[in-house]
C-alpha cells in the first residue's frame, strides 16, 4: 500500500515535475508475468525515477547500507526502502552474492518485476563498467527475459554526494528483452554467464551511450582512492596560518 502512496500520491508527482524524464521504449515491459529489468545506475535518483514511470510495481535490490544507515536520516531512508517494498543486499563476499540471488529469484517466483544494477554500485564518473554474473544466474535459472534500461542525464541531475537535484533533462530509455533461453541449464558454466552478462551490458551501452570501461566499478573505486590516500600522504596539505 505505502509503494501505491508513494508512485501516485506522494513521491511520484514531484519526481515528475522535477525531473520531467522523457520516456522511450515503455512498450518493452511486458505487462504480466516475471522479467528483470537491468540498468545502469548513475545516480540516488535511479531507485525513484524509474519505478515512478512503469505502470507495474518493480523491486529493486538495494544494497544494505541504505538499511543500517545511523541517525535521524538513516532511520527515514531504511523506513523508506523497507515501505517500498525493497530487498537489502549486502555486498561482501561470495555468500552474500548468493543471499541476493536468493531474494532476486523469490520475487520472480511471485511473477513480478525485478530491477537489478549489474555494475553492482553507482558510477563514480558517469561512465558505464562491468557487469557482475548475478544477474545472468537469476534470468537463466528463473526463465525469465532481460529488459535492458538506460538512464540518461540522471549522473548530471544529482551525481554522487549531490543532495539536492539539478534541474537537468532525463531521459529512461527500454530496449527489447533479451531471451536467453538457448542457455537453459547452463547456469553453473562460467563462460556461459560471462557471455549472458555482457550481452546485457552491450544492449545497456547501446541505449545509454555511455563510455565503457571493461573493470569492475568498484575495483576502479578503490584504486582511485587508495590513489588519492597515497598522493595525501607524499603530499600533505599545509596547514593555514
Amino acid at each position: 500500500m505505502f509503494y501505491y502512496l508513494l508512485k501516485y500520491v506522494l513521491l511520484g508527482p514531484l519526481l515528475r515535475l522535477v525531473f520531467r524524464p522523457r520516456i522511450e521504449g515503455l512498450e518493452h515491459i511486458p505487462p504480466s508475468g516475471p522479467a528483470i529489468v537491468a540498468g545502469n545506475h548513475l545516480s540516488f535518483s535511479d531507485h525513484f525515477l524509474m519505478p515512478a514511470v512503469l505502470k507495474r510495481r518493480i523491486t529493486f535490490l538495494a544494497k544494505a547500507e541504505y538499511f543500517t544507515g545511523p541517525g535521524i536520516k538513516g532511520r527515514l531512508t531504511a523506513f523508506f526502502f523497507h515501505s517500498a517494498g525493497q530487498i537489502p543486499v549486502d555486498r561482501s563476499g561470495k555468500e552474500a552474492g548468493q543471499a541476493a540471488i536468493r531474494e532476486g529469484l523469490g520475487v520472480l517466483r511471485k511473477n513480478e518485476l525485478l530491477g537489478v544494477y549489474p555494475e553492482g554500485t553507482r558510477s563514480h564518473d558517469g561512465r558505464l563498467y562491468k557487469g557482475k554474473v548475478g544477474v545472468a544466474v537469476m534470468a537463466l535459472k528463473a526463465g525469465v527475459p532481460v529488459i535492458p534500461c538506460a538512464m540518461i542525464g540522471t549522473f548530471e541531475a544529482q551525481p554522487p554526494g549531490k543532495v539536492v537535484p539539478n534541474i537537468h533533462p532525463v531521459v529512461i530509455r527500454f530496449g527489447k528483452p533479451l531471451d536467453f533461453s538457448r542457455y537453459a541449464g547452463m547456469e553453473n558454466e562460467k563462460a556461459i554467464l560471462r557471455a549472458v552478462t555482457d550481452e546485457i551490458m552491450y544492449a545497456i551501452l547501446s541505449l545509454s551511450g555511455q563510455e565503457y570501461v571493461d573493470q569492475y566499478a568498484a575495483v576502479v573505486k578503490a584504486e582511485e582512492a587508495a590513489a588519492r590516500t597515497e598522493k595525501e600522504r607524499k603530499f600533505p596539505r599545509m596547514p593555514l596560518s
